[in-house]
């Protein structure tokens, strides 16, 4: 057995947190780890004496501030190292999705994100979501639509967020094809009849489009290289895979549809805009096709 496996799960997360602090605030001393796991001074001292055994190349100890610093060529061994994780945590913690404890910053730095309008989900409805999917069952929901309120038997199979709401993706039983169905309009739920559909059969969410997205052609030479740089785009492009359910959302969310926006606005283009659209719409032709196969119906029932 490797030695990291023998080592229990909360002292790695411990060492883990010692090069956090080394990396992200340069530098800790032993009661950082009291006061951020709870541990006696004897479990701190042991700690850092562990972990100087196992990478202490990446540390040394300056006497006058009492502190141990990060040595010019630290290796982190325990630490993955992410700005995109470090930001989302401040993200979470602002939006009141993470506790202040869970974040290992001893000082915040000062932070704030654009408000959001909060969409809450209601647990008790997520939870008879997520019994669904798992027994394979329908419910009963109560669903506002934008255009009526009513009674509708459907049968989760996935739950999807698009940027701004969550989804669950499944069956609907009424009109016999796979749809998206707000979490936050269903008012009223209850469990239903097993469900009578096969997962597989959604075309459009377990298949992919590649997303060609380039800088937008109306930009100048200097806006171009500045949005090739946000998008972390090779060559004046990015390329991105995206279930076909998903895509129309992401599509919508940057604005992708919109072909009078001012360059600088929009700021990219999907070259492809319309192979992808080709692509949904056959995948939703041919989960009809399947479904009538299934229930022994001509393929062209599928239009009547």
């Amino acid at each position: 057995m490797a030695e990291e496996e023998r080592r229990p799960w909360t002292q790695n997360r411990r060492f883990e947190f010692i090069e956090w602090k080394l990396f992200w605030e340069g530098g800790l001393n032993r009661s950082d780890l009291e006061s951020a796991f709870e541990i006696s001074t004897p479990q701190a001292s042991v700690d850092l004496r562990r972990y100087r055994e196992i990478a202490g190349s990446n540390l040394e100890y300056d006497s006058t501030g009492r502190t141990f610093r990060p040595t010019p060529d630290m290796k982190p061994s325990f630490l993955k190292v992410s700005a995109d994780r470090l930001l989302l945590q401040l993200r979470a913690l602002l939006s009141g999705a993470l506790p202040r404890r869970e974040v290992w910053f001893r000082d915040l730095p000062r932070t704030d994100i654009a408000p959001d309008i909060v969409r809450h989900v209601d647990p008790d409805c997520l939870r008879r979501i997520l019994d669904a999917i798992r027994a394979k069952r329908c419910v009963e929901v109560r669903y506002q639509s934008l255009t009526n309120s009513r009674t509708r038997l459907i049968a989760p199979h996935a739950l999807a967020y698009d940027g701004y709401r969550w989804h669950v993706r499944a069956w609907a039983c009424d009109r016999d094809d796979f749809r998206d169905f707000v979490l936050t309009r269903i008012d009223r739920i209850k469990p239903g009849p097993a469900a009578d559909f096969d997962p597989a059969d959604d075309f459009e969410w377990e298949n992919f489009a590649k997303l060609d997205l380039r800088p937008h052609p109306g930009l100048t030479d200097e806006q171009s290289l500045a949005i090739q740089r946000d998008y972390a785009m090779k060559d004046g492009r990015r390329e991105i895979d995206v279930r076909l359910s998903m895509a129309y959302y992401f599509i919508m969310r940057m604005n992708l549809d919109l072909s009078d926006l001012p360059p600088a606005r929009a700021q990219i283009c999907l070259s492809n805009i319309d192979e992808v659209r080709k692509a949904i719409e056959d995948a939703k032709a041919s989960s009809k096709a399947r479904i009538l196969q299934r229930k022994g119906m001509p393929p062209a029932a599928a239009d009547e």
